[in-house]
């Protein structure tokens, strides 16, 4: 009796050990995840989660390429999901057979490689466009007035250290779709930003610091930027009236995922509606998971410029993958990068 004791403690200490050694590890864009949901997915499974952050698709990319090991879960826009899924980089989850994918809204199943959702599940989506202190520029609309801001008031701006955004722009300034594979509007686009960058500070994703201590006074950001200003009401947010982008990013697991299980159970808990509620509440963007947006905030869901009305949404444009015209856009943005 008293060896089965033993054993039966022993047992129990060993998997109690397991339990607590378990982990999960997250490479994510920087401050794109709410850490109260991780704190809370610990505590509900004893799971230790990791997080290592990046700042661009094309760097994440680049990573898992290279061999880096022991990440099980990235959040890559749909765009470069795509890619991962061509490159078989992408474990096939079925996330979308969990009764509680029916939260999830139809509309946000962008994938052209998954289009029903079987490896990755919709996360978040938002908009990209201009942050400016409004003390310091006075109203601003559109990109002319963002461009403009340099000579009117002798402060600086930002544009992202991102080729699709930067291009994007351009390509939508001249009237072509941000998926052009046309060399011609390509060049047009480059010429364009060319154009204005003499006006430009810096081509940075480091913005949101620079525009609260006053050093930039308007930036080219995610919407998701909001989460720093909430007591700072001079600075603004607009989508520029002549149009932008909007992103989405999904929660994929990698194919050499070392925790698989953990990382499935990380899917599931981020179904639940109360979940996406609060990383929205946090991280200022809009969430595919329809019943999570009557739990988010009023603030929030009274933002125009995060849950956007029809009228702006058939403004905004969305990113592909560009196969092999990639390539081109690699061309177009080391002419404005290396332009005098």
């Amino acid at each position: 009796m008293k060896k089965a004791i033993v054993l039966a403690l022993s047992c129990l200490v060993a998997g109690t050990a397991a339990r607590a050694e378990e982990t999960l590890a997250l490479y994510n864009w920087g401050d794109y995840i709410n850490p109260a949901v991780l704190t809370k997915f610990t505590e509900e499974t004893g799971i230790k989660v990791t997080l290592d952050t990046y700042a661009a698709n094309e760097e994440m990319l680049a990573k898992i390429q290279a061999g880096a090991a022991g990440y099980d879960i990235v959040f890559p826009s749909v765009w470069m999901q795509d890619i991962m899924v061509k490159l078989d980089l992408l474990e096939q989850t079925n996330i979308n057979a969990d009764p509680a994918f029916a939260n999830i809204d139809p509309a946000f199943l962008r994938s052209m490689e998954d289009p029903q959702s079987s490896y990755c599940l919709p996360y978040a989506w938002g908009t990209v466009g201009i942050f400016y202190n409004e003390k310091v520029t006075g109203p601003i609309t559109g990109w002319e007035d963002f461009f403009a801001i340099p000579q009117k008031t002798g402060q600086k701006i930002t544009l992202l250290d991102d080729m699709r955004e930067v291009l994007g722009m351009g390509l939508i300034m001249t009237g072509h779709s941000v998926n052009s594979t046309d060399p011609a509007e390509l060049k047009e686009a480059a010429d364009y930003v060319t154009a204005h960058k003499a006006d430009v500070t810096a081509f940075t994703y480091e913005s949101m610091p620079l525009l609260l201590s006053g050093d930039v006074a308007a930036a080219h950001y995610f919407v998701g930027g909001n989460m720093f200003f909430v007591d700072h009401p001079e600075i603004k947010y607009i989508i520029p009236k002549d149009g932008a982008t909007m992103y989405q990013e999904n929660i994929c697991v990698l194919k050499d995922a070392p925790h698989k299980a953990a990382a499935q159970k990380f899917l599931q808990f981020y179904l639940r509606p109360e979940i996406a509620a609060l990383n929205v509440s946090q991280q200022f963007n809009g969430t595919p998971n329809r019943p999570a947006n009557d739990l988010t905030p009023d603030f929030i869901k009274s933002n125009p410029n995060i849950n956007v009305p029809a009228e702006t949404m058939a403004r905004l444009q969305i990113f592909a993958d560009l196969g092999k015209a990639l390539k081109l856009y690699d061309r177009a943005w080391n002419a404005i990068r290396t332009a005098q």
